[in-house]
């Protein structure tokens, strides 16, 4: 026996649909005109029966109830179908365009963290080289110091060298005086020999006497220059010995002022590199910002989809229900 909901009617609809269309209404493409309800017996004894022109006596009013019912069927068929589709398509766009974003927000992740990777790394080697900066600073600082005193040093050297200088000439022009004193004594006392010869013998012993006295005062004068002479030697082995310190000062002065200017050079190239590295963190920082702008950007574009999909739902929730109410009004 037939299922609930197959009569000859529905039967009926379902073959004046397949026709329409220009097919052929077999007992298949009539069940699934029907949605595949029905037993075929009872579909093929209903469509025997219409092809005959053999069928139940029906009134009027029922057999248009069936038309309208069959006509508001196949309407809120195609209203179903005419509201799903533009919902499909505009599935389909948002989720290809939803999985576009989603791919273009990882790479745009993946870059920001391979950026922040890198800003790390260079801010770790900027702070390095900042400490190692800090340490030329001060070992150049320590340098400058040490030379400052090695200046001072030798200022005080060559004052000291000074002084020596001054009492050596001071020496060699006492030495220079003795000698012309004792060469004037004994051109004096070559001067009064001879006067002393040509006077009365009386004379003699007070000349001996003189020159006695004159001997013992060229004996003290001698002493006298036999001391500035060996005064002269102490100061002379004393002034070599102050300029072979003068020598190795000024040695020492030297290798401080090329360490100094090495100290200088390196602090050069530091400061180099850490422009280099500010220069490398700021582009880092702007690649960074314009990446921020970007996954902003991305992220309004994505609400505005979900706005968009929202939007779509609603209007599918409505065609729905307009669809459910115009399958309800027959009944």
């Amino acid at each position: 026996m037939a299922r609930g909901g197959v009569n000859k009617a529905v039967v009926q609809s379902a073959r004046a649909a397949i026709l329409a269309r220009g097919e052929h209404p077999s007992i298949d493409a009539v069940r699934i005109e029907m949605g595949n309800t029905g037993s075929k017996t009872t579909i093929h004894r209903y469509l025997k029966e219409l092809d005959d022109g053999v069928a139940d006596v029906e009134s009027p009013t029922e057999a248009l109830e069936d038309e309208l019912a069959s006509l508001v069927s196949r309407m809120a068929q195609r209203l179903r179908e005419q509201a799903q589709e533009p919902i499909d398509q505009a599935r389909e766009a948002f989720d290809r365009q939803r999985m576009t974003l989603e791919t273009q927000l990882a790479v745009a992740q993946q870059q920001l963290a391979q950026l922040q990777q890198q800003f790390d790394i260079q801010a770790a080697a900027l702070s390095q080289e900042s400490a190692s900066l800090q340490r030329t600073h001060s070992m150049l600082q320590t340098e400058q110091t040490r030379n400052a005193g090695l200046n001072q040093a030798l200022s005080d050297f060559e004052l000291r060298l000074q002084d020596k200088d001054e009492q050596i000439r001071s020496l060699e022009e006492k030495h220079l005086h003795a000698r012309d004193a004792l060469e004037h004594y004994r051109n004096a006392v070559k001067e009064q020999r001879e006067q002393e010869q040509r006077r009365h013998e009386g004379q003699v012993q007070q000349v001996q006497m003189e020159l006695r006295q004159a001997q013992q005062s060229a004996l003290i004068r001698q002493d006298e220059i036999t001391q500035l002479h060996r005064d002269n030697e102490r100061l002379l082995t004393e002034n070599r010995g102050t300029l072979r310190e003068l020598s190795l000062m000024q040695d020492q002065l030297k290798q401080s002022h090329s360490r100094e200017t090495q100290m200088i050079e390196q602090i050069s190239r530091t400061e180099s590199e850490r422009t280099l590295l500010q220069e490398r963190l700021r582009v880092a920082m702007e690649e960074h910002q314009a990446l921020k702008e970007t996954g902003e950007e991305q992220r309004r574009a994505q609400q505005a989809l979900e706005l968009q999909l929202a939007q779509t739902e609603t209007a599918l929730r409505l065609a729905t229900t307009l669809a459910a109410a115009a399958d309800t009004e027959p009944g």
